[in-house]
């Protein structure tokens, strides 16, 4: 099938598209820590390594408009490059992410969770220069500590990827205990509401 829809959509885009196409799939790929703070009715919870393990599932017999979300849109592209090589083409981004959704007032579920990752990979990050820059006063080498993450952060920025995020996705405060990544690519792949979810 060709593609139909484009590559990035923005919030209102994407609410005129639910509504004219109910079997339009969101599919949130930030953590599950992230995704029970705050996720968009009727999402299902798909963390980006975990569509990289099922793409293949994902990809079967699918025509459906899928849309990618992440927080900002950067694991959500990364995702739509993943699923386009596994042969899918309707596939959009949303723009801005969660936080462009919000910020059009569009519905959301919010419970308790952890913070955004990018707001996760700020605090690491600066904490790590710190103490590099404060424990160096005491043992000079560890001044590199803080180059090495300046280094880290400019590798990031300019592959559009982050190894300190992947980190931070696995600590145990990103996930969630009653998350079944397996139930949901069922669910997804079946065409069912998410487990847990009222429908948008």
């Amino acid at each position: 099938m060709s593609r139909t829809t484009p590559v990035s959509m923005d919030t209102p885009q994407v609410r005129s598209l639910l509504e004219n196409n109910p079997r339009t799939r969101l599919i949130d790929v930030r953590t599950p820590g992230e995704f029970a703070a705050t996720h968009i009715p009727g999402s299902y919870n798909v963390p980006l390594d975990l569509l990289r393990e099922h793409r293949t599932e994902l990809t079967a017999d699918h025509e459906d408009p899928i849309v990618l979300v992440c927080a900002s849109g950067v694991r959500a592209d990364q995702a739509r490059s993943v699923l386009e090589s596994a042969g899918l083409d309707q596939l959009s981004v949303l723009s801005g992410g969660i936080t462009g959704w919000q910020q059009h007032d569009a519905p959301v579920n919010r419970g308790s969770g952890t913070w955004g990752m990018e707001r996760q990979v700020r605090l690491a990050a600066g904490l790590l220069v710190l103490t590099g820059v404060l424990a160096s006063t005491a043992y000079e080498p560890l001044k590199w500590l803080a180059g090495f993450v300046g280094g880290g952060l400019t590798v990031a920025a300019i592959t559009n990827t982050c190894a300190m995020s992947r980190v931070l996705g696995l600590l145990p405060h990103n996930r969630t205990p009653n998350f079944d990544g397996a139930s949901m690519i069922q669910a997804l792949t079946s065409g069912q509401a998410p487990a847990g979810s009222p429908s948008r």
